[in-house]
């Protein structure tokens, strides 16, 4: 399974509960960052590359708090993203790279209801990563770089959105909860001074959970699962 998001944190707030209960189960799971989250923080005495080195350092703690080690950096400069052919093709070698059946992303689709879950790097990293699952990464006359680097065509059988304006699958995390907040806990740089993050994450999750139809004091993350088409489509 593998997850590609635009800046570091992104997937520990959107999945990190889904993330632990999927490892806890065995499944294999491996991290696609596409910025170093460069531009992030509110510390304005700290260089860039600073930043970039301590945000790399954040997400792979806070990923090896969910039980993933495998987290790859693809270095596009923070807030500055889009959907170019060139991002399409380095998501589409981590795909065949790591051959996964599910993948993970952020919607391409701006939610009017979560406006701050729709970054425009976060949009794009979306739409680049839609791509990747089909048609890119499965059409060897795609980027024919990659199979000069030996990437054979793989299909992605479904993705799941992150921050989707029209959810239709929940997970319940209430026991995963807790390796959520420490996740999200090691990106100081971005957290550090919120009161009550706790409070934050769990309001959201209940919120999901009740749209889930989840039981009271459950805990969910919402996604748009979509089924991509048959392997010989194109």
């Amino acid at each position: 399974m593998l997850v590609v998001t635009a800046h570091p944190d992104d997937v520990d707030f959107g999945a990190a509960g889904t993330m632990a209960k999927w490892a806890a189960t065995g499944m294999e799971i491996a991290y696609c960052i596409v910025t170093d989250g460069d531009a992030g923080g509110s510390d304005r005495s700290a260089s860039r590359p600073e930043v970039a080195k301590l945000r790399r350092h954040e997400q792979r703690e806070a990923a090896a708090e969910v039980g993933v080690s495998e987290v790859t950096f693809l270095g596009y400069p923070d807030g500055k993203v889009t959907p170019s052919l060139e991002l399409r093709r380095d998501v589409s070698r981590v795909v065949r790279q790591w051959r996964p059946d599910r993948l993970v992303c952020q919607s391409p689709e701006r939610n009017w209801e979560r406006v701050g879950a729709s970054h425009p790097d976060h949009l794009a990293v979306g739409e680049a990563a839609v791509c990747s699952a089909y048609p890119d990464a499965r059409n060897p006359f795609a980027h024919p770089e990659l199979l000069e680097e030996g990437l054979e065509p793989h299909s992605v059988a479904e993705v799941w959105l992150m921050a989707s304006p029209r959810p239709n699958r929940a997970v319940d995390i209430t026991g995963t909860f807790a390796r959520k907040l420490a996740a999200l806990r090691c990106h100081e740089s971005q957290v550090a001074h919120e009161a009550d993050l706790e409070g934050r994450l769990r309001a959201t999750g209940s919120a999901g959970a009740s749209l889930a139809g989840l039981p009271e004091g459950s805990v969910a993350e919402l996604f748009q699962v979509v089924t991509m088409p048959a392997s010989g489509s194109s």
